[in-house]
């Protein structure tokens, strides 16, 4: 799997971390921009990076870590193509890929320690979207994103 990841200066150390779990289990994980020594780093550039690269098709799924993960997620919805979630727990993450096809993660540096940070990790990228009834609501969103009324996607 290709999996960028990326964090503001609040996520710095949960994110190296991770990354380095991530390439010692066989992923192709990979660190975008560079949030290291004291100077701030701001999420929307982050968000941003990483929401292109999964939209373009460059990776698979996006990790992204801020101080609550909210910055993240709001920042990367931005990105057309992108369904960023914010999750703080294993269930949440696992719906938000089987569920809503999420194909970005947005994680706490504060409110999560790094063992659930990685557990949550493992669950959503274990997950695999489900289709069915919910291929009509992700195709709602895209159809949203290209601003159309949602309601007009009955199929």
């Amino acid at each position: 799997m290709r999996i960028a990841l990326s964090s503001d200066h609040r996520g710095t150390s949960a994110i190296r971390q991770l990354h380095e779990k991530l390439r010692r289990e066989g992923h192709e994980a990979f660190l975008v921009g560079d949030c290291s020594g004291n100077v701030a780093c701001d999420y929307p550039e982050r968000a941003y990076e990483v929401g292109q690269m999964v939209a373009g098709k460059s990776a698979d799924l996006g990790i992204l870590i801020c101080g609550t993960g909210i910055g993240m997620s709001i920042a990367a919805n931005k990105v057309p193509g992108v369904r960023a979630a914010v999750c703080h727990d294993e269930l949440t993450a696992q719906l938000a890929r089987s569920h809503n096809d999420a194909n970005v993660l947005c994680l706490s540096a504060d409110l999560l320690g790094q063992r659930l940070i990685e557990k949550i990790s493992e669950a959503w990228i274990a997950a695999n979207f489900e289709g069915g009834r919910h291929a009509r609501r992700i195709r709602k969103i895209a159809a949203m994103e290209s601003g159309k009324d949602p309601a007009t996607i009955t199929d």
